[in-house]
């Protein structure tokens, strides 16, 4: 039984599907959304059963970003909005310190804090139908928290474009900037995001968790750094079991 008032969840062979079910209001993160989603990021993060995590949506819409109309009720104090905005960052950090690779799944559109869950997630597949845009700007408000992600995944340019205008990008633009890794039509959404969930959760999850938290610690380091640390995590992969099975395996087929 679904314990969430406003996303649904279901585990399936190692897969985890979380679904934003605010339709009516486009999953617009609401405050008690975004608590039900860090509460069910933390689960699945100590969760050994689950290999891959997919955010996916209820609707027509993946995301619309904050709820405005929520924050329109708040009270006009700087420390009202500092506390939704840190909630809000909070569920973006545990997205990334989440062991499993995390799958947006897109079919509609991805605006504001919508996009930055796309661009928070280590994939992202979109029917080519969905669009994406940092929109706050058309109501004086700079995505500045959706920048975040954004400017850590497509390049600088792009990501100035969108955060400055608000224009919104079509699912093959996105694919091509790298926001998303895949456009495909609607009808494939579905089968196109198992088929590369299915392929993440049959490798070793010891070395997916090593290897996730690693590209995340490294990204900020300097060449020097960067590579110690991935020295020293390749060197902590190699005596994992998975790691010691698989090179017995590779090696044992060369002498066949």
């Amino acid at each position: 039984m679904n314990a969430y008032q406003h996303i649904l969840t279901e585990q399936q062979a190692g897969i985890a599907t979380i679904t934003l079910n605010r339709p009516q209001a486009y999953n617009a993160l609401s405050s008690s959304l975004l608590d039900e989603l860090l509460a069910e990021f933390k689960r699945l993060a100590g969760d050994e059963h689950v290999r891959v995590v997919v955010l996916a949506a209820a609707g027509t819409a993946f995301c619309a970003g904050h709820d405005l109309k929520e924050m329109a009720s708040m009270p006009r104090e700087h420390a009202a909005y500092a506390a939704l905005f840190k909630q809000c960052n909070q569920v973006m950090l545990a997205m990334q310190d989440m062991p499993q690779p995390m799958i947006a799944k897109v079919q509609g559109i991805a605006t504001a804090a919508g996009c930055q869950l796309v661009a928070q997630c280590d994939l992202a597949v979109a029917a080519d139908t969905a669009q994406f845009a940092t929109s706050g700007i058309h109501y004086g408000l700079f995505c500045a928290t959706p920048g975040v992600p954004l400017l850590r995944t497509v390049p600088l340019k792009h990501a100035m474009h969108l955060l400055l205008t608000g224009d919104f990008i079509s699912a093959h633009t996105a694919a091509a900037q790298g926001l998303i890794n895949q456009a495909v039509p609607a009808a494939q959404l579905d089968a196109a995001v198992h088929a590369l969930a299915q392929r993440i959760a049959a490798q070793a999850p010891q070395a997916i968790a090593l290897g996730k938290r690693m590209v995340y610690q490294q990204a900020h380091l300097s060449p020097a750094a960067a590579y110690q640390l991935a020295a020293h995590t390749m060197a902590h992969n190699m005596t994992l079991d998975c790691a010691q099975a698989g090179v017995a395996k590779f090696v044992s087929k060369k002498r066949a």
